[in-house]
């Protein structure tokens, strides 16, 4: 979608938008392809025995198809939900590609929820089905009775529990299958996103959400696609960032994915993956690259020869950055954006838009800013709120059913982020941080109010706040401050019980990672904890 310009400033100018009226994800990432070539290589997915199994565009054609012919034959139609919720695997794609097919809207679960998280997303958004495996079947079954709108499930590992056999159904339904005409603008996916207060909200995509992050990938790995590209992610695909940032561009470009399931993820065994697969571009998110940080002279152990790096969803930091350069041989491009509208800003080292410490600048097609409270723009060097200005390909349409939610997140034209930011002379954003209590742990982010709903219903706690305590490695971790009920005596056995119930009943990446117990919590005269002194404290 760019042009072949290798000046920055000019390539900016000259960029136009190419959105089409009509345009539907599953026929573009999958049909267009199978059409001209079926056997051309769409996934590599490396199986947990190390096997690797090649997945071709017939495959993900013919599997979508029968996935798409079941949902209907079970009455998903269209703008009706469809839940995912599987670890990276080729199933996943073609669950993708048939929902957008069927003009349905596509709900990525994370496979970190616990049953809390998933109770509260699959009733939020009246998820008709959903697509799973026994892991997922197991959670499911302790809120099924909760999930009256919930008809279908089809796990991946065999009948039982309510569910019914993916595979066996499958087989029986017609591998011909005509995708619904949607607008660029019709609804395609729904990614839950946490915010400062209550539960998670529901950011709602249209179908050309895709082609609003086409010019962003191809910035951040300069010019992408070249002869020879192969991405890979160890975000899972459930995440805006693994999905939106490598699936669903890899496969619109043609480019080989590598798929692999880590149940945590381990640097050498992701410097291993990316050598015997050849992966070529990757995005890592900040908190994996300094992980890898620990495993020595990469390059010369593993003989991994890398065309581009990208690394967002936190800060990069300076002292990563320049690491990358020595462990990679190439300048990682840092790039930024939110799930309601993702990769604005970007660095691109082929035209030496790089800078150790910045986040980038405005992605050709996007209007990016840092504005004050009434939406101006603020001086050079002024610290105010980064925004994107619409309209804009790759922007939300609305937060599920929050119209409050989605008008409170503009100032005029401006979409607000709620991050802080400034920019230099040259134009590079520098990130300063949230003005809100949104934590930012491992590339996640973790809004406090689902944490302490969660906290408040352990039988112990009586009062509970969550914040961000900052950490060389995570960016932050969740820090939990406990007021206990009477009857209950602070200890480090109590407080493993209170991390473990909140990390079984909500995620492995948001319980809190360290608890305090206080007498007494910080409030203001209206009630409203007071976040600021925890903060310190932490």
């Amino acid at each position: 979608m760019l042009p072949t310009i290798r000046d920055y400033d000019e390539l900016y100018r000259q960029f136009r938008w190419q959105v089409p009226a009509r345009y539907n994800i599953g026929a573009d990432v999958c049909d267009r392809w199978a059409a001209s070539d079926p056997r051309r290589l769409a996934i590599l997915h490396v199986t947990p025995d190390g096997a690797e199994e090649a997945i071709s565009y017939g495959w993900l054609r013919e599997t979508s198809n029968r996935l798409a012919n079941v949902l209907r034959a079970h009455g998903v139609a269209r703008g009706d939900r469809v839940a995912i919720l599987l670890p990276q695997a080729p199933e996943v794609a073609a669950a993708h590609i048939a929902i957008y097919k069927l003009a349905a809207i596509a709900l990525p679960l994370a496979v970190l929820f616990g049953t809390d998280a998933l109770k509260f997303r699959l009733q939020n958004s009246g998820a008709k089905a959903i697509v799973t495996n026994a892991q997922g079947l197991a959670r499911l079954a302790e809120i099924r009775g909760d999930l009256p709108d919930l008809k279908l499930v089809l796990a991946l590992d065999g009948a039982g529990d309510g569910a019914i056999d993916f595979h066996a159904t499958l087989a029986r339904a017609s591998a011909d299958f005509t995708p619904e005409d949607t607008s660029s603008d019709d609804p395609a996916m729904m990614v839950y996103t946490s915010g400062t207060t209550g539960q998670p909200k529901g950011a709602l995509h249209a179908h050309r959400v895709l082609l609003g992050h086409l010019p962003g990938i191809e910035f951040k790995h300069e010019f992408f696609p070249q002869a020879g590209d192969r991405i890979w992610t160890p975000a899972d695909w459930a995440w805006a960032g693994g999905l939106l940032n490598v699936l669903l561009p890899g496969l619109h470009y043609g480019v080989p994915v590598v798929a692999r399931k880590f149940d945590k993820f381990d640097p050498e065994e992701a410097f291993a993956l990316m050598a015997k697969t050849q992966v070529r571009n990757a995005f890592i998110p900040p908190t994996a690259l300094r992980m890898m940080r620990s495993a020595p002279n990469p390059r010369g152990r593993h003989g991994i020869a890398m065309r581009t790096i990208a690394s967002g969803g936190e800060a990069l930091g300076a002292e990563t950055y320049e690491w990358g350069k020595s462990a990679f041989g190439l300048v990682i491009n840092e790039f930024y954006g939110q799930t309601e509208c993702n990769i604005v800003l970007a660095a691109c080292g082929a035209l030496g838009v790089s800078r150790a410490g910045a986040i980038g600048k405005p992605v050709p097609g996007h209007a990016v800013g840092v504005i004050d409270d009434s939406g101006q723009r603020v001086a050079v060097g002024e610290t105010g709120q980064i925004a994107v200005l619409r309209p804009d390909p790759v922007m939300f349409l609305e937060y599920w059913g929050r119209p409050d939610a989605t008008r409170e997140k503009f100032i005029g034209d401006w979409m607000t982020t709620g991050d802080q930011g400034t920019v230099d002379e040259d134009g590079y954003v520098h990130f300063v941080g949230r003005d809100d209590d949104v934590i930012t742990s491992a590339g996640y982010r973790i809004g406090p109010g689902e944490i302490e709903d969660c906290l408040i219903a352990h039988p112990a706690v009586a009062l509970a706040a969550a914040v961000g305590k900052p950490d060389a490695l995570r960016t932050e971790i969740v820090k939990a401050f406990i007021v206990l009920k009477p009857g209950h005596a602070p200890s480090d056995k109590l407080a493993g019980e209170i991390r473990e119930f909140v990390k079984t009943r909500l995620s492995a990446h948001e319980y809190p990672r360290e608890v305090a117990f206080i007498d007494a919590m910080p409030m203001t005269t209206t009630g409203k904890v007071i976040r600021r002194l925890l903060r310190e404290k932490a």
